[in-house]
């Protein structure tokens, strides 16, 4: 069978896919109350093909050609695929109901190791400790939380189950995705059970907002290194896994975008979902297990993430390429490290002038503040010192910063 043959095929037939929109049903405790156009928080596996290597694919490796006809001399069903693959990633997933006298409702998650660990969303089981956690194979036991982390929607339930019950899925690295692989989604949407569906990775590197909510009603704090994908995520499969064409978890849903078309219509799915990168599961999940909690590296900036030109003329930046500082906290490593956010008005309600402009931390470009983020989430811990290339005034110097945990 021709490797990069079953590829090719794997790509054209998924493209070919006709997508439609789809109704968003509410779903009691797993769909975050957000306004119109909003993010809602809706055994080791044999390796099978996956679609990293098309682009360097040629003619004469995956096609024969006669004239200007050209065929496929090893036609693979790209069925026969997606059927292995789901037969060998459903046994790891599991429902995880919330058990209350009203009922309760329905979130998804997965076993990832042999000791009884499942992962899933916080806001899955958020305000509940009763849990009912249901495998594929109809066993059913309860759960305990043992450990939640409100900045990246994480937690771990601990299950007391039969080994034969308890199927881990291999974790991938989400640093190696590249936009447009193909992905899949397991979980329980609408507490269809078991259900699969198939996309692609539509943009890497996003930011939600934390689920810790600060006195006010607002998030105190970013999630970075979100997963985009078009891939049909609905209430129910949240906290269930992103997985690759190589049975490899690269995410856990977390949420979607929807639309409100007016104010009396049901909001609608826009076909973006939400997906926790995988590598800050592999941090966080850990330290949940053996404390119940993870401590972030802490610098202490509000930034604006992707600069206007209208923006940059106003503040005076000579660039906008970078995170811009527009406040620091009182306390933090930043202001320690001397730091500065903006203090001068300008044309733009809430923005102010005479902040610093960071263009790359340890050497690496620093193109907007999700960069930054992202960079400090899967690569530091407090304690850490990190190198700052900064622009203040149209002059690039360098700062150093000791990270602190958040506070």
């Amino acid at each position: 069978m021709n490797i990069r043959t079953v590829n090719f095929l794997a790509l054209v037939s998924l493209l070919t896919i006709s997508l439609f929109a789809c109704q968003v049903l509410s779903t009691p405790a797993f769909v975050n109350p957000a306004p119109s156009d909003t993010i809602e928080l809706g055994t080791s596996i044999p390796v099978l093909p996956g679609v990293t290597e098309i682009a360097q694919q040629t003619t004469e490796e995956s096609l024969q050609t006669t004239g200007s006809v050209q065929s496929f001399p090893d036609l693979v069903d790209l069925d026969g695929t997606l059927v292995a693959l789901y037969e060998e990633v459903n046994p790891g997933v599991v429902a995880i109901q919330v058990l209350t006298e009203d009922g309760g409702g329905l979130g998804s998650g997965f076993v990832i190791d042999k000791d009884g660990h499942v992962v899933t969303n916080y806001h899955v089981i958020e305000g509940f400790d009763d849990l009912e956690v249901d495998f594929q194979s109809g066993f059913k036991a309860r759960g305990k939380v043992i450990g939640t982390d409100t900045d990246s929607d994480l937690a771990v339930v601990k299950v007391e189950a039969p080994e034969e019950e308890l199927f881990p899925l291999p974790l991938g690295d989400s640093a190696q995705l590249k936009v447009g692989q193909t992905v899949i989604a397991i979980g329980n949407p609408f507490g269809l059970s078991g259900s699969m569906t198939t996309g692609i990775v539509s943009a890497l590197g996003r930011t939600l907002d934390s689920m810790r909510i600060a006195p006010g009603g607002n998030s105190s704090f970013t999630a970075g290194d979100i997963i985009q994908t078009d891939t049909a995520i609905n209430p129910g499969n949240s906290g269930g896994p992103l997985i690759n064409l190589e049975g490899e978890v690269v995410g856990i849903n977390r949420a979607i975008r929807t639309l409100n078309f007016s104010a009396d219509s049901e909001p609608v799915n826009s076909g973006i979902g939400f997906a926790v990168a995988i590598n800050i599961v592999k941090r966080v999940v850990p330290a949940l297990i053996e404390k119940g909690s993870y401590d972030y590296p802490y610098i202490g900036i509000s930034s604006l993430d992707n600069i206007s030109l209208l923006e940059q003329e106003a503040l005076g930046l000579p660039s906008s390429i970078g995170a811009y500082i527009t406040d620091v906290s009182q306390g933090s490593p930043a202001e320690e490290a001397g730091l500065r956010g903006g203090d001068r008005a300008t044309d733009f309600q809430g923005i102010e002038a005479g902040g610093d402009l960071i263009t790359a931390i340890d050497g690496q470009p620093v193109r907007n503040f999700s960069d930054l983020l992202s960079y400090l989430i899967n690569y530091k811990n407090p304690g850490d010192t990190v190198l700052l290339t900064v622009i203040r005034d149209n002059e690039d110097f360098e700062v150093e910063v000791t990270l602190d945990k958040r506070p």
